[in-house]
């Protein structure tokens, strides 16, 4: 149904109560930092969830319990995997953290083609159980399509970004070492993760063999070191026990719930307002701007609107796209913004089909302590500077070693050795494993449902994404190149494994709602603005012209910040 603002249904006590200067959709990673922004610079804020409340330490009921305190020590029961073949897949979706997790039959999506749709609904969104790698982009990333000829010329470049990545680094607090390569960038970073002795040996080995492949300790979002601004938020170091997405009781991670919404909030600015489903963005042709968002209530179904100057739409990069195709009027009748048939095209995601695993001998009187929020990487080394391999792009690769529990030489399986037999320590092992770039093409795409509707009324989304040759061949590249680099690291008993797993299991889907220089082939212009309707921004996955292979929660982060403080600059000026 076409909606326009000369036939609202306002049902509360009136316009004047349900209008706000700005409105966020979304309160994940990139809708927390809208929020933050929009808030600090004195604009009255409404955030709009759809899932439920969960409040920073006080809704994190497994963040301190022992296997022994859980009824399944952990693991999912049979009948709940089996009743969510999708979401068991996610690794973190487990007794600890089910609770963060939308449910296969929660809200039904159609799978034209195979795709693994995993998301998070309430306060916080995914940013309660990301996996917090948090690397910047170079200006190889941003000037890869104009390039290599796939996709469309990014709008912005690196430059445009840095300042906006130092931002969010210092608040958010990101763990690091100044590598001092040029296409991973170093950032504002607290003192890194340490690698433990295999890993110092296999860098040691690789890095001396090889001119362009570099293997490095990881970044992320963990606070190491807490500095003022992160004490200021609450949040307290990292004490390593890797039970991030149970939600952490010490603010240790990133995440909207510890960091950016109480800023927000702290301000006096912020209405928050959970259960709250978007149906839609209003139109209102006469101003030639969006005027609102109407929105259903996940539990009565009452429909009500919402009025702003601005409106940030951040509800996750699928949801995001649902939300604009349904956002149809007079003037836009195919989606909000959407005049050339580009909304919900180019979805693109990261490929990580390819692994390895391996042993390496020695260091058996080595052992390491805790456990360690992240991985070491090493930058891609395909296609970075130049085109020379018969595929596009390349792929980051993550790498560590860890120290397997038991001896395995025993062959009781029961009683006092065999329990004597767990307290000793195994060999060493390694793991690697690839996060590929995706080229953007037009045929993978989402679109809505025009015979199914969800228990709110709104259209199911349709998947129809694929994986294509040049995916193929950067998994054998990788699965061969990978294999090269371990053996030269001086590891034994090299498995590669292709898990041939569909897209979407990545959680890193983007585009649909690309920026451009061109409205003809672009839905956002250089500030994330829809280019037929300016006071609408889109920050969040569904902005990505292309995907990278670096981790992309970050750039959200600095796209968002970005636009944020544009959208206010315009807004004093009456631009928007």
């Amino acid at each position: 149904m076409a909606i326009d603002s000369s036939h609202v249904n306002i049902n509360t006590k009136g316009v004047a109560e349900n209008t706000f200067d700005a409105i966020v959709i979304g309160s994940g990673i990139s809708g927390g930092w809208a929020a933050k922004e929009l808030c600090e610079q004195g604009l009255k804020t409404l955030v709009l969830e759809r899932g439920r409340n969960v409040v920073h330490k006080k809704d994190y009921p497994t963040a301190l319990k022992s296997p022994w305190e859980l009824t399944h020590r952990g693991r999912l029961p049979l009948a709940i995997e089996k009743e969510n073949p999708i979401i068991s897949k996610c690794y973190a979706f487990d007794e600890t953290a089910q609770h963060f997790f939308v449910k296969d039959k929660e809200h039904p999506y159609v799978q034209e083609k195979p795709f693994d749709w995993i998301r998070g609904y309430q306060v916080g969104g995914k940013s309660l159980m990301w996996a917090r790698e948090t690397q910047r982009w170079s200006k190889y990333e941003f000037e890869a399509p104009a390039r290599d000829g796939f996709a469309v010329d990014w709008p912005i470049r690196y430059d445009d970004l840095a300042p906006w990545y130092s931002h969010v680094e210092k608040f958010a607090g990101i763990s690091g070492n100044k590598d001092g390569i040029e296409h991973l960038p170093d950032g504002e970073f607290l003192p890194p993760w340490e690698l433990n002795c295999v890993e110092k040996k296999m860098q040691e080995r690789v890095n001396a063999y090889y001119k362009d492949r570099k293997m490095l300790m990881g970044r992320c979002a963990n606070l190491t070191h807490p500095t003022n601004i992160q004490l200021q938020q609450g949040r307290g170091q990292c004490q390593a026990r890797n039970m991030c997405h149970r939600g952490c009781p010490f603010g240790a991670y990133f995440s909207s719930n510890a960091s950016t919404l109480p800023w927000a909030e702290k301000t006096g600015n912020l209405t928050l307002r959970p259960n709250s489903v978007v149906h839609s963005i209003i139109y209102d042709q006469q101003k030639d701007k969006a005027v609102g968002v109407r929105v259903i209530d996940a539990h009565t179904k009452q429909a009500t609107e919402y009025f702003a100057k601005i409106i940030f739409v951040n509800a996750a990069c699928l949801n995001s796209n649902l939300i604009l195709l349904n956002s149809t009027s007079d003037r836009f009748p195919n989606g909000l913004g959407n005049d050339h048939d580009i909304l919900g095209r180019y979805i693109a995601f990261q490929n990580y089909r390819g692994s390895l695993s391996a042993t390496i001998d020695g260091f058996e009187d080595d052992y390491y302590y805790g456990r360690r929020p992240v991985s070491p990487l090493m930058p891609s080394f395909r296609n970075v500077y130049k085109q020379e391999t018969d595929f596009l792009r390349g792929y980051l690769v993550f790498w560590g070693a860890y120290r397997k529990a038991g001896n395995e030489t025993t062959n009781e399986t029961i009683g006092a050795a065999y329990k004597e037999a767990l307290t000793e320590a195994g060999g060493w092992e390694v793991y690697m494993s690839m996060q590929g770039e995706v080229i953007p093409k037009h045929d993978n795409h989402v679109r809505l449902s025009k015979d199914l509707k969800d228990e709110w009324g709104i259209p199911q989304l349709i998947t129809s994404v694929s994986y294509d040759d040049n995916d193929e061949k950067m998994v054998k590249d990788f699965l061969e190149q990978g294999a090269e680099i371990l053996k030269k690291a001086g590891c034994k008993n090299i498995v590669p494994k292709d898990s041939k797993q569909a897209p979407g299991l990545d959680i890193h889907e983007m585009g649909g709602a690309r920026m451009g220089k061109d409205p003809a082939t672009s839905i956002l212009n250089k500030w994330n603005q829809v280019h037929s309707c300016k006071n609408v921004f889109v920050t969040d996955g569904a902005c990505m012209t292309s995907v990278g292979n670096q981790n992309p929660s970050l750039t959200f982060m600095a796209l968002t910040a970005r636009a944020a403080n544009h959208a206010v600059d315009e807004l004093k000026k009456g631009n928007i």
